[in-house]
């Protein structure tokens, strides 16, 4: 057994190389504890033995209320939906959660974090009853065939049935702690580990929502479970515990990487939703004023599928240049804020020199700063996704045509949402061909949601940046968590073989 680590002792990793220890970790380690090592990178990751018995705990709730789902009743679920709606719903029981966001978004902004998902507004209360009311009024389906195969003296029947326990790791969001829940009508239960910013809110969700929720519809209090710990090392414990079926990891790129590092290694299954940002193109073809609202339009707010790299076909940048611009101001007008562009070096030709010289007052998590309006960056900072608080921020590239627009996005994008604005069937046909990417579209970037793209909750987006997922869509919905199980009927007792 690991009982203690001692700084310069050498760990292998990878098959053939080392990390080595530190004398910070060698000082925190101590008997019980456990020590993950990543095998891509060659991360030590410390898992404090209190950690490890939270998680533990947690997934052995989640274990005996999976099996005590089975027993239950599909309107038992669909019931909790319902309480859990209309709980939210009620001012005097969501005044607790508002008072808890509150202050977990005044934390967040003194340490000088983002608090773009954290905030809960009216209209993300009001998605979250929403979501709720969907899985409410969702017929239940774990047992719903798939197929039967009907042969001579028997018949084989496959259904659905649940996967198990499914364990969340996600950030600042407390949205996704309620879509989360939508495993439940498929059957499985769920434990959720929420980032230190909106641990606050979730407590107050669950006590004041999801936990009267699940005891008004006689559901076992274990269908779903909150790690009750801000540490980093209860979501790498999480994903690790071999007993869960599905690991979902939602939040920033490099630390849901880590996480999903983590996962593959332990065996466990994993739906990454980290990078994200958004491609537009202008062809040739393009209709200038649906251009300006395709750009304004994906612009109106900071997540995943919010614009980031914008290429125009250098055909039309003298006319569509100036509109990328107009509309990139209007979006920052409309936030009472003032926009930053990065250009690509190769393209500043195509961009006013005045650009270069104004200087803006842009918002970030850690305050403002003046900055130029406009910089220069280098082909591989396409890769960068831009992340801002109120100031919107793009990228700009100006291309020889969609093809060479195309090559950049599959090179250097996320490869989540791709569209293009442009009036050739044709084109639009070898863009879908082409374009490596789950979401394509003709218009503006923000039609990739689940809820509103589908009428389904999301628990999250998934992109191809680690290749393409197995048998379904890049959204991620409480009903597409479910595996298969076969029966048979045998009529013909001397049925052999």
């Amino acid at each position: 057994m690991l009982v203690a680590l001692t700084a310069g002792q050498v760990i292998p990793f990878g098959g053939d190389r080392v990390a080595v220890v530190d004398d910070d970790l060698a000082g925190a380690f101590a008997a019980g504890d456990r020590l993950v090592v990543v095998q891509d990178s060659g991360a030590l990751l410390h898992i404090p033995a209190d950690a490890y018995r939270l998680v533990e705990i947690a997934v052995d709730d989640a274990e005996r209320a999976f099996a005590a789902l089975a027993g239950c009743t599909d309107e038992q679920i669909t019931s909790f939906y319902a309480h859990f709606a209309t709980r939210l719903a009620d001012d005097d029981v969501f005044a607790a959660v508002r008072t808890a966001n509150d202050a977990d978004v005044a934390a967040a902004t003194a340490r000088g974090r983002s608090t773009t998902r954290l905030m809960i507004s009216e209209a993300m209360r009001a998605d979250m009853i929403a979501g709720l009311r969907v899985w409410r009024d969702t017929v239940g389906g774990r047992s719903a065939i798939v197929e039967t195969v009907v042969h001579e003296g028997w018949m084989v029947t496959a259904r659905r049935a649940p996967l198990g326990i499914v364990g969340f790791v996600f950030e600042g969001r407390p949205n996704v702690f309620a879509d989360a829940t939508g495993v439940l009508r498929t059957g499985n239960t769920a434990v959720l580990r929420i980032g230190s910013d909106a641990l606050g809110t979730a407590q107050a969700i669950v006590a004041q929502a999801l936990q009267p929720a699940l005891e008004a519809a006689g559901l076992p209090s274990g269908a779903v479970v909150l790690v009750d710990s801000p540490s980093r090392a209860t979501g790498w414990a999480l994903f690790g515990d071999r007993r869960v079926a599905l690991a979902v990891a939602r939040g920033s790129g490099d630390a849901v990487a880590q996480l999903g590092a983590v996962a593959r290694q332990a065996g466990v299954p994993v739906s990454l939703h980290g990078s994200g940002g958004a491609w537009l193109v202008a062809s040739a073809n393009a209709d200038s004023e649906r251009f300006h609202r395709s750009v304004r339009n994906s612009l109106d707010r900071k997540v995943c599928n919010t614009l980031n790299v914008c290429c125009i076909v250098a055909d039309r940048a003298a006319e569509l240049v100036p509109v990328f611009i107009a509309a990139l101001r209007d979006a920052a007008s409309a936030r009472g804020t003032h926009p930053r562009l990065h250009i690509l070096a190769a393209s500043r030709s195509h961009v006013p020199d005045a650009l270069f010289v104004e200087l803006v007052d842009v918002t970030r998590a850690d305050g403002v700063s003046t900055e130029p309006l406009a910089t220069t960056i280098d082909e591989s900072e396409l890769a960068r996704e831009w992340e801002w608080e109120t100031s919107p921020e793009v990228s700009l590239v100006i291309v020889a045509d969609v093809a060479a627009a195309v090559g950049l996005f599959n090179r250097y994008s996320p490869r989540l949402v791709a569209s293009l604005i442009s009036d050739d069937s044709a084109e639009h046909a070898s863009f879908y061909a082409t374009c490596v990417a789950p979401f394509v579209g003709d218009g503006f970037t923000r039609w990739v949601d689940g809820q509103f793209a589908l009428d389904k909750p999301e628990l999250g987006l998934s992109n191809w940046e680690n290749g393409r997922l197995l048998a379904r869509s890049a959204v991620l919905s409480g009903d597409s968590v479910f595996t298969v199980r076969l029966t048979a009927e045998v009529t013909d007792s001397g049925l052999h073989r």
